[in-house]
């Protein structure tokens, strides 16, 4: 019987003075200026931007967590369609994300309410994790191992006991500005991680804490480069990497992170300038006429790509007929799809938005398995 362990004590991070290697600073500003270049592709649009970036990071950060769902039941889920818990999960994911950028975007400072908030979105309808959703942990818990002992755990997190006084630390260093970001950014998660603040969940929020620091230091304004896709196509590389920061030496971890921000933003370009396009294209092909229900869905659908039949209504501004025979128009066309396949509680998609959110999780990882 097992009847002690090691748990670590990570060292306290607000003054750290660290100077990457050469090339990790290289790599760090190439990547920069890639994920600026995208974010300003985006401005203009930033609302439709931003939520779709934001489902692409959250979808690809739940599936390095082993949580996967269709695409089709993912957007069921946003509908507000629980059977699945995976999609359901993936959504929570998506609204501790906006959560936690939209706060820091509005303060330009981190706090620890804000991850506090995003994890009481993120488990809050968590089966298991839901009465511990907004609270930092009061005990021990670790990585690997199994699920009942730490025995042969990879990581013994630290007692709950330090665990405020590690996350005030790690809250001072997030808020400096005389760290490179990207440094900043993989140095505060790999923190983050360390202590573990949470009984449940620390992986995707760690993540969406990355979001948070582009944003704050003003590198992201209009949306979020999806990261975590380059990341799910290096999953073993990026836990080493953990492992090596924990070690004493974050450099993997930089030089990952940059790669991975940088194809982010690269594919995400591409992204943007196809979804950009697509309401001229279904108006240059359907020719609304100006006022009706067509002419006012095909912006709708842009900016909310998953709508219920209600939704739907309030948002044609006309009769429930003339909605019905744009909604009509619309699937005809293929620009939209019905997913339940039920005569009741219907829910619509705006397809080609939908499949671009896999193609770019795909194209992310591809790039990052050809960089290797």
């Amino acid at each position: 019987m097992l009847s002690s362990v090691d748990a670590a004590v990570p060292p306290m991070i607000a003054a750290l003075d660290y100077t990457p290697p050469q090339e990790a600073v290289v790599a760090s500003e190439s990547a920069l200026l890639s994920v600026a270049q995208a974010d300003t592709d985006a401005e203009g649009h930033s609302a439709a931007m931003s939520r779709f970036m934001m489902r692409t990071e959250s979808v690809a950060s739940s599936k390095i967590e082993r949580i996967t769902a269709s695409a089709a039941d993912y957007a069921k889920a946003l509908a507000g369609n629980r059977s699945n818990s995976s999609a359901t999960s993936m959504v929570a994911a998506s609204t501790a994300l906006h959560d936690l950028v939209t706060g820091v975007s509005d303060r330009r400072r981190i706090e620890l309410d804000d991850l506090l908030a995003a994890h009481r979105a993120l488990m809050k309808d968590d089966p298991v994790g839901a009465d511990y959703a907004g609270r930092l942990r009061d005990m021990q818990n670790w990585i690997g191992g199994s699920d009942h002992s730490p025995r042969n755990a990879l990581h013994v997190p630290p007692a709950p006991a330090r665990v405020p006084a590690l996350m005030d630390d790690l809250i001072e260093y997030l808020n400096r500005d005389d760290v490179p970001i990207i440094v900043q950014a993989a140095i505060g998660h790999a923190q983050f991680e360390t202590i573990h603040a949470f009984t449940d969940g620390n992986g995707r929020i760690g993540r969406a804490l990355v979001s948070a620091v582009f944003r704050r230091r003003g590198v992201t304004r209009n949306a979020v480069v999806p990261l975590a896709s380059g990341l799910l196509a290096k999953r073993e590389e990026y836990f080493a990497a953990l492992g090596s920061y924990r070690r004493g030496d974050p450099a993997p971890l930089i030089l990952l992170f940059a790669r991975s921000a940088r194809a982010a933003a690269v594919c995400s370009r591409d992204s943007i300038s196809r979804i950009k396009s697509l309401p001229e294209e279904w108006s240059a092909e359907l020719r609304p006429r100006a006022g009706s229900a067509v002419a006012s869905l095909i912006p709708a659908f842009y900016d909310h790509p998953v709508m219920t039949a209600a939704e739907v209504e309030g948002r044609s501004g006309t009769s429930e007929q003339q909605t019905y025979k744009a909604i009509t128009r619309l699937a005809e066309a293929g620009f939209i799809q019905e997913i339940t396949g039920r005569k009741r509680d219907r829910v619509w998609v705006a397809a080609e938005l939908l499949a671009e959110l896999d193609d770019l999780d795909r194209r992310i990882q591809r790039e990052m398995v050809r960089q290797s």
